[in-house]
């Protein structure tokens, strides 16, 4: 330990005994199961925070469950724009993505920042593949289309957002094969439509189609929230779409975590059981949330616990 590093106070082996007895019965939950977690924000721009997700992740491989990373990267897309003097926008939280963008998009995502996720993770002794939604035809896209409502003439306009696109299909058996071969797949969120082109997807809707198309037990979405908050500014641990529903209409749910809330109930609707979304800035969140009785986020369901 170095001197600016805070002292923790020492762990005996009873309690090392003592955590481990605790965790065995979630082990034992989402053994063989598959678990999609959806990388970004600051965990991701954090080194320490890195170090530390990427020996979850391995740990979670160790225990016999098939974690599958979605990694983000909008920061550092947004750099290389700056560095390359191409100019960007956004609307509703999408970039618009022209032909220039959309190749730096695919460069930096599918490049550095998903090489650097494998190197980590096999830094923290696992094995990783990176690929993006191109290889094997993994993410078949479709341009995203969006129509926003003028508020003074109350009509609608198509807004065109370039290379944006949503999945149209994902193919399992490439992250199959992968998964069987004992490595975590890292996936990069591009995908290809069927006449070739290459589409920009959201990484949270990236992830959601992969946990829908595997099965997952699991989807875990990092970001740099505690989760969806009271009206009091406390955690909410569970959530069901009757209670979003209320929140939603009384205000407690508003302004961007809206979208994240909805596309969180499609994939809950399409098969998975759970959909967290969890504080990333939170060390190790992802085996605190998995293997402690309440975990550390908010958890959306169809019908509470499972």
């Amino acid at each position: 330990m170095t001197s600016d590093e805070p002292s923790s106070p020492a762990i005996g082996r009873a309690d090392i005994a003592r955590i481990l007895a605790e965790a065995l019965p979630f082990m034992q939950r989402y053994d063989c199961r598959t678990v999609v977690i959806k990388y970004g924000g600051h965990a991701m721009g954090d080194e320490t925070l890195a170090r530390q997700f990427a020996a979850d992740v391995v740990q979670l491989k160790l225990c016999g469950i098939n974690p599958i990373v979605v990694h983000g990267g909008g920061p550092q897309i947004g750099r290389m724009l700056e560095r390359l003097n191409i100019e960007s926008s956004f609307e509703d939280g999408l970039r618009i993505t022209d032909r220039d963008t959309v190749e730096v998009v695919e460069m930096v995502l599918a490049g550095s920042i998903n090489k650097n996720v494998v190197a980590d993770i096999q830094r923290a002794g696992g094995k990783a593949v990176g690929i993006s939604g191109k290889d094997g035809n993994l993410c078949i896209a479709r341009k995203l289309r969006r129509t926003k409502k003028d508020p003074d003439s109350n009509i609608e306009r198509i807004i065109d957002l370039g290379f944006v696109g949503e999945p149209e299909y994902i193919n399992p058996d490439l992250l199959d094969t992968i998964l069987m071969s004992d490595a975590i797949p890292v996936i990069a969120p591009i995908g290809v439509s069927e006449d070739g082109e290459t589409y920009n997807i959201n990484a949270d809707t990236f992830a959601g189609a992969i946990a829908t198309a595997m099965g997952a037990k699991r989807l875990l979405l990092l970001t740099d929230v505690s989760g969806v908050l009271d009206g009091q500014g406390e955690l909410i641990s569970e959530l069901v779409p009757s209670q979003i529903r209320k929140l939603t209409k009384d205000g407690t749910i508003s302004g961007g975590m809206i979208p994240k809330i909805e596309s969180c109930l499609a994939v809950v609707k399409g098969g998975v059981e759970g959909v967290i979304i969890l504080d990333g800035r939170v060390p190790h969140s992802v085996l605190l949330e998995l293997f402690t009785e309440h975990g550390v986020g908010t958890r959306i369901s169809e019908h509470g616990a499972s």
